[in-house]
């Protein structure tokens, strides 16, 4: 840094005519013309023209009074314990209903919780017919040793 050099003085090769056209605008339109499609200025100044903008509409979904059910032990149970593919169907279209309930969309609730049990009870049925399957190929295995 130069000491000589003043903060407040612009530096010497700076031409103090490149940026006086900024301080000093052209003359406006006259009022008879249109200024470029906008609507004549009526502003609280002179040249400003007034914007209206609209307030924002903000929705605030409200809980369903009587919520649907949304199976989610039954969900988590079919997902454990009989089969995992249906029972992680059946989870997501829980946790759907779920949020339809929240958000107030009972249609939407009504669909998921249909789906959900639908799910639950062919998955359920898939895990029963394999675990019984698997029973009876035990069985039958021991009896043709002995």
């Amino acid at each position: 840094m130069d000491p000589s050099q003043s903060f407040s003085q612009p530096p010497g090769a700076w031409d103090s005519s490149e940026k006086s056209a900024m301080l000093h605008p052209s003359a406006p339109p006259p009022a008879d013309q249109d200024s470029a499609g906008y609507p004549p200025s009526s502003g609280p100044y002179s040249g400003e023209a007034v914007v209206a903008v609209q307030p924002a509409v903000f929705e605030i979904a409200t809980p369903l009074a009587s919520s649907l059910p949304d199976y989610l032990g039954y969900s988590i149970f079919t997902m454990l314990c009989c089969c995992f593919p249906l029972g992680i169907a059946a989870l997501i279209f829980s946790c759907s209903t779920r949020n339809a309930n929240f958000s107030g969309q009972r249609e939407l609730a009504e669909k998921n919780s249909k789906m959900t049990l639908i799910l639950n009870h062919a998955s359920l049925g898939v895990g029963l017919v394999f675990i019984v399957l698997l029973i009876i190929v035990n069985v039958l295995t021991l009896l043709n040793k002995r």
